[in-house]
């Protein structure tokens, strides 16, 4: 039996950003955020979690956001959502 995990961590990084120049993934987010899982499923399918005015719904076999709403609205162009481990 697999679990899925309870929170993760959401980046939002710029897409520009290819080379941070050894800085980590943290310091180059705009924006952060732990999210929850809700015990929903998203209308793409993968649980649904929540938290700090984020919204996504994550694969959490591959940690890929597969969708995702900051403060209500789609995430702005030039913008990626990356997962960490909370």
């Amino acid at each position: 039996m697999t679990t899925e995990p309870k929170s993760f961590r959401i980046l939002l990084v710029p897409e520009h950003v290819e080379d941070s120049g050894g800085a980590s993934m943290e310091d180059s987010a705009v924006r952060s955020a732990v999210v929850e899982a809700t015990g929903e499923t998203g209308a793409s399918g993968y649980p649904r979690y929540a938290g700090n005015g984020m919204v996504a719904d994550i694969d959490p076999s591959t940690r890929t956001v597969e969708a995702v709403l900051v403060d209500g609205s789609e995430l702005d162009y030039g913008l990626t959502a990356r997962v960490t481990a909370s």
